[in-house]
């Protein structure tokens, strides 16, 4: 795994970091944007680029690069949700509404995703969504190929289960 290139001194280079960013800017917005709205997607994005380029260094060159940025759209993801929780949760004791519960339909596929764990909905939207290889997955999630495999695996399966085998799901 080779880095992007640095120019003189050791300082990043910025030619490096705009064909980064002209090469994955699209991916990446869209990554997020289907985790977590068109109206926020942008700042994620900008977010996810700031972090690459303080990391240059880190950055890994040619077909490596995009699921390490994913890797990190990923955590900036995590972060944006669990602040948009605090948040809702915040407003609706400020308003004395209580918590929200939600029965779900078993033939609603968003429901049934919805009801999974993040880690699951995470690996299944990786393959389906970004049309990642296993190899590729265990980059962004920080494991191996045959891990990322089983994960798919056990998530595709929970979502069988969670979407109901009796109205069409999950086949």
């Amino acid at each position: 795994m080779s880095a992007l290139r640095v120019g003189a001194r050791g300082l990043p280079s910025e030619e490096a970091f705009r064909s980064l960013f002209s090469r994955h800017y699209g991916a990446v917005f869209g990554y997020a944007a289907r985790r977590i709205g068109w109206d926020e997607a942008g700042d994620a994005a900008a977010e996810v680029f700031t972090v690459a380029w303080k990391k240059i260094r880190s950055v890994p060159d040619g077909s490596e690069a995009l699921p390490w940025l994913y890797g990190v759209a990923r955590r900036v993801v995590s972060n944006h949700r669990r602040s948009q929780q605090r948040r809702e949760r915040l407003d609706a004791k400020v308003a004395g509404v209580p918590e929200r519960r939600v029965e779900h339909d078993p033939t609603d596929l968003d429901a049934a995703l919805e009801s999974l764990s993040d880690d699951d909905r995470e690996v299944l939207m990786l393959a389906a969504w970004e049309g990642l290889s296993p190899e590729e997955m265990g980059r962004v999630l920080g494991c191996s190929a045959n891990a990322a495999s089983v994960r798919l695996h056990r998530a595709r399966g929970r979502l069988s289960q969670a979407w109901g085998h009796e109205h069409g799901g999950g086949r």
